[in-house]
C-alpha cells in the first residue's frame, strides 16, 4: 500500500473515533448538580440506610441537635455546616431538600434545609442545627419528639396527600420559656410600653422592600414603614407587633427559614 493510501485509512479511523466520542456525549444524560445527592444504600454500625426521594415523607420520631463540634466542617453534600443556620441531617432524604419539622412538645415548627446525613444514634429521626433547636425550643432538653414532613421548597408547601393526614397529638403548651437565639440579641423580658416586632430589614429601594413583603406575608401580617435614618429615607419591613417574645421567636424562625438572615427581634415604642 502506498503512502497516500495509508494516510487516507488513518484519517478515516480518526473520524470514526471522533464520531464515537461525539455520540457518547450526545446520548449521555446531563450530569446532575454536584450539590444534589440522593445516594446509594449504605451501612453504619450494622444498620443499612436506603436514601430515596420521597415527596410524601411524613414521620414522627425523635430529634436531636448538633453544633460547635461540627461547625465549619463539610456536610455530606459538600456544604459547610453552620450551627447558626437552619439546616438538618437526615439518613435517607435527598440533599438538599426541605422539611417541615414540628416540635410536638410545644407546637413550634420550622422549615429546614436537609444538607447532611445522620443521626446515627438509636432510633432518632433527624438531627437539626443548634439554631433550629433553639427556635424549636428544645436546645436545653437535647432531644424532643417531632413530626418531619417533606415540603416542596423553602416556603414550606405541603403536598395534598400530607395535608390530608391526621395531625399527631401535641402536648399541652408549657409555661412561657424564653429561648436564647444567639448570636442575635437576647431578649429576656419586655419592659412596659414596648412593642415586640420581627424586623426583616431596612431598604433604600421601596421595590426591594415590597419584594420582601411578598415573600413573607403568608407567615404573618407584614408592613412597610418609611423612616429617616441619618438623613436617609429607608423602607423598613416589620412583622408585628407580637403579643409575646415566644410568638416573635416562632415567627423569626420561619422567616429565617426563607433565607432572610438579617431578620431579628426588636423592641420599640
Amino acid at each position: 500500500m502506498n503512502l497516500l493510501g495509508k494516510f487516507l485509512i488513518l484519517m478515516a479511523s480518526l473520524a470514526l473515533v471522533a464520531c464515537g466520542s461525539s455520540s457518547r456525549t450526545l446520548n449521555s444524560s446531563i450530569p446532575p448538580d454536584p450539590t444534589y445527592k440522593v445516594g446509594k444504600p449504605y451501612k453504619v454500625s450494622g444498620k443499612v440506610y436506603r436514601p430515596a426521594a420521597d415527596p410524601y415523607y411524613d414521620k414522627v420520631g425523635l430529634a436531636s441537635w448538633y453544633g460547635s463540634k461540627f461547625h465549619g466542617r463539610k456536610t455530606a453534600n459538600g456544604d459547610v455546616f453552620n450551627m447558626n443556620s437552619l439546616t438538618a441531617a437526615h439518613t435517607t432524604l435527598p440533599m438538599p431538600s426541605h422539611v417541615r419539622v414540628t416540635n410536638l412538645e410545644n407546637g413550634r415548627w420550622l422549615i429546614l434545609l436537609v444538607n447532611d446525613r445522620g443521626p446515627f444514634v438509636g432510633d432518632r429521626l433527624i438531627d437539626v442545627s443548634r439554631r433550629a433547636a433553639q427556635l424549636l425550643g428544645f436546645e436545653k432538653k437535647g432531644v424532643t419528639r417531632v413530626r418531619v414532613q417533606a415540603v416542596k421548597g423553602p416556603r414550606g408547601e405541603l403536598p395534598v396527600q400530607i395535608q390530608a393526614r391526621k395531625e399527631p397529638p401535641i402536648k399541652k403548651k408549657p409555661a412561657l420559656e424564653m429561648v436564647s437565639v444567639e448570636p442575635l440579641d437576647r431578649i429576656d423580658k419586655v419592659e412596659g410600653g414596648k412593642n415586640i416586632y420581627v424586623q426583616i430589614g431596612a431598604y433604600a429601594d421601596q421595590k426591594n422592600a415590597e419584594r420582601v413583603v411578598d415573600s413573607i406575608h403568608h407567615i404573618s401580617d407584614t408592613k412597610i414603614e418609611r423612616v429617616d435614618i441619618n438623613g436617609q429615607s429607608l423602607y423598613r419591613v416589620r412583622v408585628g407587633p407580637q403579643p409575646t417574645v415566644e410568638l416573635a421567636e416562632i415567627i423569626l424562625g420561619r422567616i429565617l427559614s426563607l433565607g432572610h438572615n438579617t431578620a431579628r427581634i426588636i423592641l420599640d415604642y
